[in-house]
């Protein structure tokens, strides 16, 4: 049963995820997005979804985040909230689950909907077979 110091952490990580979200730019599809990732040191890093007209070039809230953490030197993470509109709490989706698998395998994500429901996966269960790159050895 988690403590009350980690459900009061929760409720930050969560209330950090939804200020994020109010910076999203989501024009075409509507679905703004806040994530707010919490690193071993303490730190918090948030992100938002930005759409872009070439639908390619869109990001995730998570991966904004996610970069604005290891571009300011943090490569180790403990949990991440995200915030998005719906009925049940979304979840990541696989390149964002990917992306912080590289990093933290056993990140907790806390995901939240606008009416206060939560639900809470570990990286491992929502990515059960991840991608892991190894380098072959090249003989001689």
């Amino acid at each position: 049963m988690p403590d009350n110091k980690s459900l009061a952490d929760d409720k930050k990580l969560i209330s950090e995820a939804e200020k994020a979200r109010k910076n999203a730019y989501a024009p075409y599809s509507k679905f703004s997005v806040g994530a707010a990732l919490l690193s071993r040191s303490g730190k918090v890093y948030t992100g938002a979804n930005l759409e872009n007209s070439s639908f390619g070039q869109t990001v995730c809230a998570e991966r904004l985040a996610l970069y604005k953490a290891v571009s300011a030197g943090e490569k180790d993470f403990k949990k991440i909230a995200i915030v998005a509109p719906g009925t049940k709490p979304v979840t990541p989706c696989g390149i964002c689950r990917q992306a912080l698998f590289e990093f933290s395998p056993e990140l907790e994500v806390i995901c939240a909907n606008l009416k206060g429901r939560v639900k809470k996966y570990t990286l491992r269960e929502l990515l059960p077979y991840p991608f892991k790159y190894e380098k072959k050895k090249t003989r001689k």
